[in-house]
């Protein structure tokens, strides 16, 4: 059994920032193995599960496929049809959720303590035995088709759907998460067993758990829950993709006052050594929300919208450096304008000394807030398993923004940014385009 110390500020455990934090490597006898954080000041466990290949692996007439059965499939299991599973889930108070992304299929459960024997059971049940019960699938079927309609009529999620088939045309990536009207209709259980059975399987499972458990107690539960999976998942691949740098300005219309703008074009990815000056100079292009040049140029300056923002995006197959705003449509272009020239000026002119010693007392400083529950610390420790950055990553991570130069910065800029290259989708009627 691995273990490493951290002396993190972890106030979500009820300790102090002088006390460590233990996250221990535990593997079940059955070869399944989970990060732990033990916590036994709170009778609560927190659970966070991924299993790689998500929604850009639906098959073609099919998208929505991995959003169906994260749907469902705590939607009755085993012996409990939906009704039974739920309430039993209410009865003692356990959460139990799934997620579909482009990349994979996550879950969280969480229990109280005394109930955790219980909370692993229907987790179990739900993985190996999902029910996907007519009465459960024609519900779900609808409610996704509601949040299909509704989304056509969002200008956010328009513009969304559209900037990922500029960036990424003809590849999985563009692939629409929840799927079509079409596809969703067509999709029936046994497309929905089909996907458990090729997905889900310990090879391509990462496990985080945080609370009011020991890791002996942990390593039986890991074997009840999860041992019985397949042991490998079918081989699947994604292409990797370079976004599109043709740059442009593509106008969904849509009948609404105030039009949505997102803009991207290529970025870094995780791993790659100017990741940290990256990250760092793109807290203070955009990422910074108050303190960040877009919104001080945008909002502050001249009150062209409530906020705008940039983001690092490092996928599995790609990687993005990306932002965006919401304006009236007769304020589209200038903002478009304020975007592309801070985005030039930064490449040319780069970042002062002061603004990477502020951007750094920050990122390092705020590192803490992001442990605000145990939920939240189970989902960061299997980000960080799925990143393959090690067990010490918590423990390094401020070290590794403390060492970004002002040369490294500027050099990154300088190498990415690039305004001519910016892909920009507006969602809305933009006058002036």
């Amino acid at each position: 059994m691995k273990k490493l110390l951290l002396v993190v500020a972890f106030w979500a455990f009820g300790l102090s920032a002088a006390q460590a934090v233990e996250i221990q490597t535990v593997k079940s006898d059955k070869g399944v193995t989970a990060w732990l954080v033990e916590d036994h000041s709170n009778p609560i466990v927190s659970v966070s599960l991924s299993f790689k290949g998500g929604a850009a692996l639906d098959p073609a007439g099919q998208e929505g496929l991995a959003n169906f059965v994260a749907s469902t499939i705590d939607e009755g299991a085993g012996d409990l049809d939906s009704q039974a599973f739920q309430g039993a889930m209410r009865k003692l108070s356990i959460e139990l959720k799934f997620d579909a992304g482009r990349e994979s299929v996550s879950g969280r459960l969480q229990t109280l303590s005394v109930s955790k024997d219980k909370a692993f059971d229907l987790l179990r049940l739900s993985l190996n035995h999902p029910r996907f019960d007519e009465e459960a699938l024609n519900r779900i079927r609808s409610q996704i088709t509601m949040v299909i309609r509704q989304k056509s009529q969002d200008p956010d999620a328009l513009a969304g759907q559209a900037f990922s088939e500029k960036l990424f045309p003809g590849h999985p990536y563009s692939k629409p998460v929840d799927g079509t009207l079409d596809s969703v209709a067509k999709i029936g259980k046994p497309d929905l067993q089909a996907f458990v059975k090729r997905r889900f399987a310990k090879n391509n499972l990462y496990v985080g758990v945080v609370g009011d458990v020991t890791a002996e107690e942990l390593k039986g539960l890991l074997d009840s829950t999860f041992g019985d999976l397949p042991e490998k998942a079918e081989d699947w691949t994604l292409p990797e993709v370079e976004p599109s740098d043709v740059g442009g300005i593509s106008v969904v219309d849509h009948p609404v006052p105030q039009s949505v703008i997102l803009f991207g074009q290529a970025g870094l990815k995780r791993k790659d050594p100017a990741f940290y000056p990256a990250y760092v100079a793109n807290y203070i292009l955009g990422g910074g929300s108050f303190a960040s040049r877009l919104f001080d140029e945008i909002r502050e300056k001249r009150g062209l919208a409530y906020s705008a923002y940039s983001y690092l995006a490092p996928y599995d197959y790609t990687a993005l450096w990306a932002g965006g705003a919401a304006t009236a449509n007769e304020r589209v272009k200038e903002t478009i304008d304020v975007v592309k020239a801070e985005w030039k000026r930064m490449a040319e002119k780069g970042v002062t000394r002061q603004e990477l010693e502020d951007a750094k007392t920050y990122l390092t400083g705020s590192y803490h807030l992001r442990f605000s529950s145990s939920a939240a610390i189970a989902s960061m420790l299997v980000a960080i398993q799925q990143d393959d950055l090690g067990i010490d990553f918590l423990d390094k991570r401020n070290a590794l923004v403390e060492a970004v130069t002002l040369e490294q910065v500027n050099q990154v800029v300088k190498r990415l940014l690039d305004p001519e290259k910016l892909m920009i989708v507006v969602a809305g009627q933009p006058q002036g385009l």
